[in-house]
């Protein structure tokens, strides 16, 4: 078996993992925000703008936890060259 033919796959499976981390945190950001009070600092929280803003709030929180956690990864995979 050729090394190269497990590039494109090994590329595909990261690619795939990038997706779903960042869709589970931002669905865990979702549900985290639900327990904020947005009624302190916008006026119609339940209004489309407020909706708005809470998907806002969650793709931004969940895209920084995200990328924590995908470059954990990557540190955690770049250690087995250490030894």
């Amino acid at each position: 078996m050729n090394p190269m033919d497990s590039v494109p796959t090994s590329v595909g499976m990261n690619g795939l993992t990038a997706i779903l981390i960042s869709l589970a945190c931002i669905v865990l950001s979702w549900w985290a925000l639900q327990n904020l009070k947005l009624d302190l600092f916008i006026r119609h929280p339940k209004g489309p703008q407020g909706k708005l803003l809470h998907l806002l709030l969650a793709i931004v929180l969940g895209r920084f936890v995200a990328a924590f956690i995908l470059e954990y990864l990557g540190y955690t995979q770049m250690l087995r060259y250490m030894f």
